[in-house]
């Protein structure tokens, strides 16, 4: 297990939204402030541990020609747990997630890490990949909502600061509220995956410079 090298591929190499494009339902939904942003990426992250830990110490009971069934409701349990818990202790959260916290057990992050390195690796090695996925999956959520809520609402930290309002750091009638909206999710989507893979494709270029010195 190489820890250094599973974390840089859950936050750059493997980005599960901005390498992969994994699960871009709900990041294009649920973007539009910071407590969304965190609250669905740490949701992810706790199911993608516990998830992975189960199915790889599970991997070789398991038969292969079920495998896919079996990982849906091993998924949907944690969904379940998690849910119920943010109903319970935050429904604020709950109720801004909406529908978008049971449609994880569906969510191709959780279930291709399931299916790519879960069924095949240890139960510690599984963890750690669950959480490095994780931390790379909240990160771009992050991003993500900081950008739409910014430039489209003309707040930070909705939500969260100043009484759920947010910060404003744009005066009103300044941001362009089509960024809150579904389209600004394409769009906000689409400029950070072509940046991240413009920033990916600079550091590969300058290793192989340096490699050849």
């Amino acid at each position: 297990m190489d820890f250094k090298k599973q974390f840089k591929e859950g936050l750059l190499t493997k980005n599960p939204v901005f390498v992969q494009l994994l699960g871009m339902c709900s990041t294009l939904a649920i973007t539009t402030s910071l407590f969304n942003g965190i609250g669905m990426g740490l949701s992810v992250t706790i199911i993608l541990i516990c998830s992975n830990v189960l199915i790889s110490a599970l991997r070789k009971v398991i038969p292969s020609q079920i495998r896919i069934a079996a990982y849906i409701v091993i998924i949907a349990g944690f969904v379940t747990i998690v849910d119920l818990l943010l109903q319970a202790y935050l429904p604020a959260l709950s109720e801004s997630l909406g529908v978008f916290i049971p449609l994880i057990v569906v969510n191709c992050v959780i279930l291709g890490r399931a299916e790519a390195f879960a069924s095949k690796n240890g139960v510690l090695a599984s963890a750690v990949d669950g959480l490095c996925q994780g931390i790379g999956y909240t990160v771009a959520l992050v991003i993500m909502c900081v950008v739409r809520e910014l430039l489209g609402a003309g707040t930070f930290g909705g939500g969260i600061l100043n009484g759920g309002q947010g910060i404003r750091i744009i005066p009103e009638g300044y941001p362009a509220l089509q960024l809150i909206m579904p389209v600004g999710g394409f769009l906000t989507l689409g400029v950070l995956v072509a940046l991240f893979q413009y920033l990916m494709s600079r550091m590969e270029k300058r290793k192989k410079e340096a490699a050849e010195k």
